[in-house]
C-alpha cells in the first residue's frame, strides 16, 4: 500500500496484458463499427466524468442517491450486523465520492469492528479525492483502495485474502448498467471471488411512475447531457478524436418493455469524424443515433431470481419511504443453485 492509500492496479498485479488506453480506443473501434452505434457506459468515468456524476447525484430530478442515503441512515446498524464477528473487508465497487459509504463506515465504527476500507475505482482522480475524504474525517479507518475495473480489484482480493471476510457494496444503482445476461454474469464472477461467510449489499433502481424515470435522465440544468457528451470529449482527449461536440445532442427515453433507460448522442447533420489513434473515420447521417447506456430498473421478483441464479441468499430488503428504490443484503452460498423459473 502506497503512502496516498491506494494502488493502481497494472500488469505485474493483475497478470495481464493489459492497456487502459488501447482497451479505450479497441472498444471505440468496435463500438463505432457496429450498426447502431455504441459506447461503452464504463468509459463515461474518467476524472472528467467523475465529476459530472457527482454533480448529477445532487440534481433535485436524481432520486436514486438521496433514496439510497435514507435507507442507508436508518438500516446501517442492521446491515453490517451479519458481518460483524471476524475481521472484515469493506470492499466498495465504484466508490465514486464515497458520502453514502461513509454511513456504512460509521456504522462499523460504533459496532467497534476491525475493518479496512477497500474501495475500488476505475477513476484515479476520484479514487484520490476519496482517500483523502474519509482520511480527514476519520483518520482511525484505514484505507486500501484499488484504482481498478469492479472484477480486476475483486479477484486481485481473492487471490490476496487472509482471515478477513468481506461486506461488498455495489450501491447506487450500479448493477442497471449491465444488461440482464451481463449482470448474471457480473455477479457470477464476484461470486466466485467471494466465500460463504461473505456479504454483498446490492443497489436496485425499483421500476416507478415513468415521468419520474424521464426527468431523472433529463435533468433541466443539462448535467446529464454533458455527462454523455464527456465520452465525445474523451475520444478527442486520448485518441485524438475531431469530435464536434456541439453537433450532437443526448437523448434520454425509457423502454417499457425492457425496463430500462436508455442513453443516446444523436448526430444533428450528416458529419465525418477522424480518430488518430485508430487512423479511420466515421460516418454519421443525420438524426442517427450512437448509444452510451442502458440503466435497468427491477421489479422485487427480478431481484429474487437473480440473486438465486447467481449464487446469493438474499438476508435483508430495505426499500425507502416511497418505494423507488431498494438495498438487498446478499450472503453468498457455497454452490449456485438453478433459479425458478419465469412465469
Amino acid at each position: 500500500m502506497t503512502a496516498a492509500g491506494y494502488t493502481v492496479l497494472g500488469p505485474e498485479i493483475v497478470k495481464q496484458l493489459h492497456d487502459p488506453r488501447r482497451d479505450f480506443a479497441y472498444d471505440v473501434l468496435v463500438g463505432l463499427s457496429e450498426r447502431p452505434k455504441r459506447l461503452s457506459s464504463k468509459y463515461f468515468y474518467d476524472d472528467a466524468g467523475s465529476a459530472y456524476f457527482r454533480r448529477i447525484m445532487a440534481l433535485p430530478e436524481y432520486y436514486p442517491t438521496a433514496c439510497e442515503e435514507a435507507i442507508l441512515t436508518r438500516h446501517a446498524d442492521a446491515i453490517v450486523a451479519p458481518a460483524l464477528g471476524a475481521p472484515l473487508n469493506l470492499v466498495d465497487l465504484g466508490a465514486g465520492d464515497g458520502k453514502k459509504t461513509m454511513i456504512v463506515l460509521d456504522a462499523l465504527r460504533r459496532a467497534g469492528a476491525d475493518f479496512v476500507y477497500v474501495p475500488i475505482d476505475i477513476s484515479e482522480g476520484a479514487m484520490r479525492e476519496l482517500v483523502a475524504k474519509v482520511r480527514a474525517s476519520m483518520p482511525d479507518v484505514r484505507v486500501e483502495g484499488l484504482v481498478a475495473e469492479y472484477t480486476d480489484g475483486v479477484h486481485h482480493l481473492a487471490r490476496a485474502a487472509g482471515a478477513r471476510a468481506n461486506l461488498v457494496l455495489f450501491l447506487g444503482s450500479n448493477i442497471g448498467n449491465f444488461g440482464r445476461v451481463a449482470a448474471n454474469a457480473f455477479l457470477r464472477r464476484l461470486w466466485s471471488a467471494l466465500r460463504p461467510r461473505d456479504h454483498v449489499l446490492v443497489g436496485f433502481d425499483l421500476k416507478k411512475d415513468i415521468e419520474v424515470l424521464l426527468a431523472a435522465y433529463n435533468d433541466r440544468a443539462g448535467v446529464t447531457a454533458a455527462f454523455n457528451l464527456n465520452l465525445l470529449h474523451r475520444i478527442n482527449r486520448e485518441l485524438g478524436g475531431d469530435f464536434d461536440v456541439s453537433r450532437f445532442r443526448h437523448f434520454g427515453t425509457y423502454n417499457v418493455f425492457s425496463g430500462a433507460m436508455e442513453s443516446y448522442l444523436v448526430s444533428l447533420e450528416p458529419q465525418l469524424v477522424s480518430i488518430a489513434a485508430l487512423e479511420l473515420s466515421f460516418a454519421f447521417d443525420a438524426w442517427e443515433p450512437l448509444h452510451t447506456e442502458y440503466s435497468y430498473k427491477y421489479l422485487r421478483s427480478d431481484i429474487a431470481r437473480l440473486a438465486a441464479g447467481t449464487g446469493f441468499a438474499i438476508e435483508l430488503e430495505l426499500e425507502d419511504e416511497r418505494g423507488w428504490f431498494l438495498d438487498s443484503l446478499w450472503r453468498v452460498r457455497p454452490t449456485i443453485e438453478a433459479p425458478e423459473p419465469e412465469r
